[in-house]
């Protein structure tokens, strides 16, 4: 299963370090990463799951923060209440290489846990797929998070989030 994540993951990173030798990649504009430095403070999320019939929780309240280092890539932390009503804690890295107008696309790599068919609640890894749309201090994410048979069930999730420094 991680292993799997893992090569998707990989595979997503190598096909966008391709696209930096073109200005456009399967018709995406490629970003150029130049340096940044923002934060920005996160929403939990509100989760659409695709189980309707699950009686799973789509009011994922929670707080988080980003900070973007490049106008491609952020490391991300965060906390909150998960589709199963537990609490869950989130670490990883956006890596965010391609555009359609203003939004960016790319995924989200990094560790979750307190899933309780996933790992028995603990820790793993994960590469979700994320399109973020920003307006000078207002922002959204948009994940596509992936059903894995039994233990997490897939959703689009959107996460708001305001910018605070930069």
């Amino acid at each position: 299963m991680i292993r799997h994540l893992t090569r998707a993951a990989f595979f997503s990173l190598a096909l966008c370090s391709v696209a930096h030798a073109e200005d456009t990649f399967l018709g995406m504009d490629v970003i150029d990463a130049k340096p940044a430095n923002e934060v920005w403070i996160d929403s939990g999320f509100y989760s659409y799951h695709f189980d309707r019939n699950a009686n799973l929780n789509g009011d994922n309240y929670g707080l988080g923060a980003e900070y973007r280092f490049s106008d491609v890539s952020a490391v991300t932390v965060g906390r909150f209440y998960n589709s199963d009503r537990q609490y869950s804690n989130y670490a990883g890295v956006y890596y965010q290489p391609l555009a359609i107008g203003p939004v960016k696309l790319g995924a989200v790599v990094g560790g979750f846990n307190g899933y309780p068919k996933m790992k028995d609640g603990g820790w793993f890894l994960a590469a979700i797929p994320v399109a973020t749309v920003e307006w000078k201090r207002v922002g959204l994410n948009v994940a596509f998070v992936p059903t894995l048979k039994d233990r997490l069930y897939g959703a689009i999730s959107f996460q708001l989030k305001v910018k605070v420094w930069d």
